[in-house]
């Protein structure tokens, strides 16, 4: 039996999930952006990705935001006297020709005032504004929360909220 190329597409296409996808603003490349499940009454989530600035200049990034979430903030985690916080940053800065990778338990956006629940298989936009690149908006896959360690975000950093 002849099984024809677009045929084969298409049965790979259902059986296979699609992988996330890489987004190109300038010379950044945003790859995987992602984040957790959430119970249903989590005031907050977070979303991850890596940037790779594949030019000769840096760059910053310097807000995100979704409409998923009344306001979204750039934060990172610091440890300081024995303890790790998290702490909101100004501004994350994309040296040329580097990786930036925003995962947890280290730089994240986190996602405050949620307008619905995120839930597992959907996907929301967020739109990343760099100060030389400019803005850029990236699907943001939803993970399901018992994925492996290094896999999403849980609320395990304690943030309530603003």
């Amino acid at each position: 039996m002849l099984i024809r190329p677009l045929a084969l597409a298409a049965l790979f296409a259902s059986t296979f999930p699609v992988l996330a996808a890489d987004y190109r603003v300038g010379d950044l490349m945003v790859h995987e952006p992602w984040s957790r499940e959430l119970p249903p009454n989590a005031p907050a989530g977070a979303a991850y990705f890596e940037i790779h600035n594949e030019g000769g200049d840096g760059d910053r990034l310097i807000s995100a935001s979704t409409p998923r979430a009344a306001h979204s903030e750039l934060h990172t985690h610091i440890e300081r006297d024995g303890l790790l916080r998290m702490e909101e940053v100004a501004s994350v800065n994309t040296p040329a020709n580097q990786r930036v990778m925003f995962r947890p338990g280290g730089l994240h956006v986190m996602l405050f005032d949620l307008q619905q629940p995120l839930k597992a298989g959907e996907r929301f936009p967020l739109t990343l504004e760099f100060e030389k690149a400019g803005s850029l908006t990236v699907e943001v896959e939803v993970r399901a929360a018992d994925m492996p360690a290094g896999h999403g975000h849980g609320m395990e950093h304690g943030h309530k909220g603003h």
